[in-house]
């Protein structure tokens, strides 16, 4: 089964989700010791074809659970309603893996290979994926409207969020250009609809903004968007590009490049150099993967990634 680009959004947004939403282990909120990831040869003896069935085919894969009588997870949670798709994908390469290797590799360490694959073949970096991770016992909504940033976010309140989690400034900007490929929901993104807010900063071209009001005039706010309107296929720089322009879908991302000059700075560094982009992404990503990463004793290999063993 070959890698669908259309799920980019889900394994990139699942990723940043894992960094943002503190793991919940035996009713602590994200303080426990977790413990290291292992490697990237985890599952060589083991399961050897592990990466090959996921190419085909945050990090404790909380936000797989789907709601029971015990919690309400985050798949419900505003930031993700409508917006993260292609969970059948994940099912299906867990099948596979549960047939060759039963019990042997997490949902979490899936996704996290699944995200480095589906950068690798729409033309961005590959890197080294640290595995062994285990899988949640649960999940929670409410933190995941709490901590993930919404997409109406000043720079302030984007720093916050990712400096909770020990990611930088940079590694914030060098993240967001996952949003170079993907999409949101009209209801997402009406402050981008008359413009810029900020006074100093570019205004979205007249194109740009009736394009959207075209999109969205008859639509319940679940119609979709191009995150990136000119390469939404591809992963590229041309993120940055659209922000320097002022055609940055979301307010929270055109915020980097006209909130704050620390981040303007980063953007059109990014947007003249791509290689300079690919390398932070790329070392943004390791750093996140490791984050909140559940190990050990606290946790478990689900045999389905929707629910607990």
């Amino acid at each position: 089964m070959a890698m669908n680009l259309a799920l980019f959004s889900l394994f990139l947004g699942v990723a940043i989700v894992f960094a943002i939403v503190p793991t919940i282990i035996g009713g602590g909120y994200g303080d426990e010791d977790c413990g290291d990831l292992l490697g990237n040869d985890v599952y060589k003896d083991r399961c050897p074809e592990t990466e090959a069935i996921i190419y085909a085919g945050g990090c404790d894969a909380s936000v797989l659970l789907d709601d029971n009588d015990n919690f309400v997870g985050e798949k419900t949670a505003a930031p993700n309603l409508n917006s993260l798709r292609g969970f059948e994908v994940i099912d299906a390469i867990k099948q596979d893996l549960e047939i060759v290797c039963p019990q042997t590799v997490s949902c979490a360490d899936i996704l996290a290979v699944a995200a480095r694959d589906s950068v690798v073949v729409s033309g961005g970096p590959s890197w080294d994926v640290q595995m062994g991770r285990k899988d949640s016992f649960t999940a929670s909504k409410s933190l995941a409207n709490n901590n993930i940033p919404g997409p109406n976010s000043t720079v302030a309140t984007l720093v916050s969020k990712f400096q909770n989690v020990n990611l930088s400034l940079k590694d914030m900007v060098a993240l967001s250009g996952a949003h170079t490929m993907g999409k949101a929901r009209c209801t997402t993104f009406t402050a981008r609809l008359q413009g810029s807010t900020n006074p100093n900063g570019p205004e979205a071209s007249l194109e740009y903004v009736q394009s959207l009001q075209q999109l969205c005039s008859d639509s319940d706010g679940n119609t979709l968007a191009n995150l990136d309107l000119a390469t939404p296929a591809t992963f590229d720089n041309q993120y940055y590009l659209n922000l320097l322009s002022g055609e940055g879908l979301l307010l929270s991302d055109q915020n980097l490049a006209t909130g704050d000059d620390q981040t303007r700075e980063l953007v059109e560094t990014y947007a003249q150099d791509p290689s300079a982009f690919f390398e932070d992404f790329k070392d943004s990503m390791v750093k996140m993967g490791s984050l909140g990463a559940v190990t050990a004793m606290n946790g478990e290999i689900r045999r389905d990634c929707r629910s607990v063993n």
